[in-house]
């Protein structure tokens, strides 16, 4: 009760500080970037906590660094606990109740290595839609003209090569240059994804961590430094044990409870981030496909092979990508190695 907690609401311009003690506001003024850096060197050690945001990461490493006790908390909850309108003022306060309630959950936070590893692949996902736009807009185009891509035979490289080369088409010369800019810049983004898929798996393989999640089936180098990303250090959130965890990825059924009684849903369309979840179910997919194939070598082999059988391909997708979540989470917080378990031989 006696400890200073600060409520600070991250802006790019201006910072708003909310100073409380004995449950009381001190001051609640607005710095800039600048001066906030400097009031937090010359601050004596407090709690300070910030609103989970683009530059929350940077400024809670600030913070540890002058010696402060740093912590992040969810911008829903903060919304939720907010009176009055929305203004700096009240945000800043807002962040301060939110992290007096009682078994509050707070954010990890990523450093700077981590947030290296998302920033990769967040570029990647950028250049793959804008690959998808620029493949839509070209075929789109084409279409108007009757003009059909097919997958086979070079797809739509090799049909503009050949609306270039063809001399009696009547199109005129800046659309033909248009059309060339056109797939060059669709060319160009293939080849910057290939780029991104070469520095995500040399840095997957240069980090312990990841390297060994790749161990687990149906997770590869991308799948892998998702994984790291969202439970090694919090950014979906803080979790006790593995079914948190998936259950927040989006990979448990919906529960609506009340009364006693417990109702399970359907898998939930919206998460907060289905990307995790998309990646994790194809790569499981792949496992579900291979292991349907042969004979079963391992226990988990002979577990997806019984629960095809039961419920079909796309549900034990799902259920493995939910055991690839608990898995990984068991070794992150053990700091174990995974290794599948064989059949007996008979």
């Amino acid at each position: 009760m006696n400890k200073i907690v600060v409520g600070v609401d991250l802006a790019k311009n201006e910072i708003q500080v909310c100073v409380t003690k004995h449950n009381k506001v001190h001051s609640n003024e607005a710095m800039t970037p600048r001066d906030f850096k400097i009031w937090l060197a010359n601050s004596d050690t407090m709690t300070i906590v910030f609103e989970a945001c683009s530059t929350s990461n940077y400024w809670k490493q600030q913070a540890i660094a002058c010696g402060h006790d740093s912590r992040l908390i969810s911008a829903k909850l903060v919304a939720q606990i907010r009176q009055n309108q929305k203004t700096d003022k009240n945000d800043a306060l807002a962040i301060v109740q939110a992290s007096q309630l009682a078994n509050v959950d707070f954010v990890n936070g990523k450093s700077k290595a981590q947030q290296a590893l998302q920033s990769l692949v967040r570029l990647r996902e950028l250049a793959i839609k804008q690959k998808v736009a620029s493949y839509n807009q070209l075929t789109g185009l084409l279409l108007e003209f009757n003009i059909r891509v097919a997958g086979a035979k070079g797809g739509i490289t090799e049909v503009v090569k050949s609306i270039l080369e063809d001399a009696d088409n009547d199109f005129s010369p800046e659309f033909r240059h248009a059309l060339n800019i056109a797939l060059h810049h669709y060319q160009s983004l293939l080849e910057d994804i290939a780029q991104y898929d070469m520095c995500i798996e040399k840095a997957a393989n240069q980090h312990k961590t990841c390297k060994s999640l790749m161990a687990i089936e149906g997770v590869g180098p991308l799948n892998a430094i998702n994984l790291y990303i969202s439970l090694g250090c919090g950014e979906i959130g803080t979790f006790k044990k593995g079914r948190d965890a998936a259950a927040c990825i989006g990979l448990t059924p919906i529960q609506h409870s009340s009364g006693g009684k417990v109702k399970l849903g359907s898998i939930g369309k919206y998460v907060k981030n289905k990307t995790v979840r998309s990646y994790l179910v194809s790569g499981a997919m792949s496992v579900v496909n291979q292991a349907t194939r042969r004979v079963a070598k391992t226990k988990k082999e002979l577990w997806i092979q019984q629960l095809v059988e039961r419920k079909g391909k796309r549900c034990a997708a799902v259920a493995l990508a939910n055991k690839t979540v608990r898995t990984a989470f068991s070794m992150l917080t053990n700091k174990t190695e995974y290794k599948a378990e064989l059949l007996s031989a008979k």
